[in-house]
């Protein structure tokens, strides 16, 4: 069982899982799960193994071990970021103020069709599809993700600066 554990650990990836999730997905009691977690994190702490299993906030994750943090930092800085387009950012604005937001709209908003931008945002984790509107043809909503904030270092929407529009811009961002 601890190999599936380490599994669905890893799968979860940064998300990492509570005793609760575990504890119901392997089908032990949650005392049993705590005892095999705890056996775990000792085994992966004296190990010689680059990860660890760590306990924060309730969730456990995998995480590196300092030794591996110099490399780290040394990989992720020379690894140059990924450029978005100025079609991409202003498709991303329109949704981050605009939320939720049909695909339509924001085609209406732009001048221009955006499919292929969404499906590339979407792949990069930046929006989501958080469902369908209620409207006549029941388009999908997208709205912005942990993954946005995350990237633009923001810890809300609030965040995001205010917008000054022109008049005729104006009436396309009325709700």
């Amino acid at each position: 069982m601890r190999k599936i554990v380490e599994g669905l650990l890893f799968l979860s990836g940064d998300e990492g899982l509570t005793l609760e999730q575990i504890s119901e997905t392997i089908s032990y009691s949650k005392e049993d799960t705590f005892v095999m977690l705890q056996e775990m994190i000792e085994e992966y702490h004296s190990s010689d193994s680059a990860i660890q299993i760590v306990l924060f906030g309730g969730i456990y994750r995998f995480v590196s071990k300092s030794f591996l943090h110099p490399y780290a930092q040394k990989l992720f800085t020379s690894i140059k970021p990924v450029q978005l387009s100025n079609a991409s950012l202003e498709t991303l604005a329109i949704i981050a103020y605009r939320q939720p937001i049909t695909r339509s709209e924001i085609e209406e908003i732009r001048g221009v069709g955006c499919d292929h931008i969404i499906r590339k945002l979407e792949a990069r984790h930046l929006i989501r599809n958080i469902g369908r509107s209620e409207d006549i043809g029941r388009a999908f909503l997208y709205e912005v993700t942990e993954e946005f904030l995350n990237a633009f270092q923001l810890t809300s929407l609030n965040e995001l600066p205010e917008l000054t529009l022109n008049v005729s811009q104006h009436k396309l961002f009325e709700e």
